[in-house]
């Protein structure tokens, strides 16, 4: 999202796209779900008024946008991709097929999930939990604009604490804003770790990709 707080700036997604092709180098099969914030969001239509199923289905449209504009970054770039998408939309993206997204990346391709679930009521950190099931990723690396859990918003609370790891059951019962209960939970059922990290740090994903011990870790 541009400074402005509507829309794509194309530097932020080159510069990401970049840092996926080279992360996809190292021989890494890379499934990305994709929010939609920066267009809509649908618990924000919601508070506004909206009916809640329709705003929801509005951010998941808002998702495939940015699926669309990742791919051509990636593709741009050299890195072949195929997005899918739960909401059917045959003239821009494949359908969601588990086995299809499986064989995808065995072929070496990058994979954009977009349109959320497919369902209302139901956050893109949930759908990131339920397609890491499904096709049996190691970890969830969540990328985003803080390096890490903390115990209050380092953005308003000078002080505030950055954890280094926690537990699933520390996130649910601290209430942590993380990830929301549901997408926590599938996860904590899946034994799928997950790294909360900063996205604006320039190498960031290979850095955690490699191992290196930044951001948060949940397992």
């Amino acid at each position: 999202m541009p400074q402005a707080g509507y829309g794509i700036d194309p530097d932020v997604l080159h510069a990401i796209a970049a840092e996926i092709k080279e992360v996809h180098a190292l021989g890494c099969e890379l499934a990305i779900v994709i929010g939609g914030g920066n267009i809509f969001r649908g618990l924000a239509g919601s508070a506004r008024g909206m009916d809640r199923a329709s705003a929801d289905y509005m951010g998941m449209l808002a998702t495939v946008i940015n699926a669309l504009a990742l791919q051509d970054a990636l593709e741009r770039a050299g890195v072949m991709t195929r997005v899918l998408s739960a909401i059917t939309m045959q003239q821009i993206a494949e359908p969601y097929i588990r086995r299809r997204a499986v064989r995808h990346l065995e072929k070496g391709r990058v994979v954009i999930f977009g349109a959320g679930t497919g369902n209302p009521f139901f956050t893109t950190d949930t759908a990131a939990s339920l397609r890491a099931v499904e096709i049996g990723a190691r970890v969830i690396l969540k990328a985003t604009n803080v390096d890490g859990i903390y115990d209050a918003d380092p953005k308003k609370t000078p002080g505030a604490n950055k954890f280094e790891e926690l537990s699933y059951m520390d996130v649910l019962n601290r209430h942590l804003k993380v990830m929301d209960s549901t997408a926590i939970s599938l996860c904590m059922d899946n034994s799928i770790p997950i790294i909360v990290f900063d996205l604006h740090a320039a190498g960031n994903i290979k850095r955690v990709v490699c191992g290196e011990p930044i951001g948060t870790i949940v397992h």
